[in-house]
């Protein structure tokens, strides 16, 4: 019941025409065009920074129900396709429309968190995942408190499933975000804060201790 509602909430952002391809899609997949299916969750995400969170579920779902129904893998590469597109042409996008930008950027590392391959996340989106987190570390994107939250939010969400794939490229992350802690320009209050939490996240085996948390989201909250 919770999650045929939750889906539901989520399709209902959509005009009368797109729930309806949506429904089918997650009911009976080969009666669509799963691409153009792949396109419209993509297009979507980019413009709807609450849907991009959860995208990821509708996703995984229709790929199972693609697999179970033909044996086949449809939608998948159109959605694979659609987020290499985008993620090669990701400068063009931050510079574009920085909302979009952080909406492919949770979107990417909420697809990253759902797919599976056996039971492992798909190394092929191993590398772009790290490449836009590195570009959310870097000391403009730190400048922006909406680059930042992004950042510290996919970190909580997906950090230690990446840095099991690839502990050096996740290493070499946290260099920038300490060296960005320690700006002495330009970096907000909350930004500082935010980043000085993630480094004891990860230091504390990506969790938070309770004394962590009472003090960081106290802080926040205040």
């Amino acid at each position: 019941m919770g999650e045929a509602s939750r889906d539901e909430y989520k399709i209902q952002s959509f005009d009368a025409e797109t729930q309806q391809l949506l429904k089918t899609a997650l009911k009976d997949p080969g009666a669509v065009d799963l691409e153009k299916v792949a396109n419209v969750i993509v297009d979507h995400s980019l413009q709807d920074c609450v849907f991009s969170k959860e995208a990821g579920r509708m996703c995984y779902a229709i790929i199972q129900a693609e697999s179970k129904q033909a044996g086949q893998s449809v939608f998948r590469r159109g959605l694979l396709d659609r987020l290499q597109g985008e993620y090669q042409a990701r400068e063009q996008l931050r510079a574009r429309s920085l909302q979009s930008w952080v909406c492919y950027v949770t979107f990417i590392c909420n697809i990253f968190d759902y797919l599976r391959v056996n039971n492992i996340p798909m190394m092929a989106l191993v590398n772009p995942v790290y490449d836009c987190l590195f570009q959310l570390a870097q000391p403009e994107s730190l400048c922006r408190e909406e680059e930042v939250d992004c950042l510290v939010l996919q970190l909580h969400r997906v950090g230690e499933q990446l840095e099991k794939m690839n502990g050096q490229r996740m290493d070499e992350l946290f260099v920038l975000i300490r060296d960005g802690f320690l700006l002495p320009l330009g970096l907000s209050s909350l930004a500082r804060l935010l980043l000085l939490e993630m480094i004891e996240f990860r230091a504390a085996g990506w969790k938070t201790t309770p004394a962590a948390h009472k003090y960081y989201y106290s802080e926040v909250s205040d």
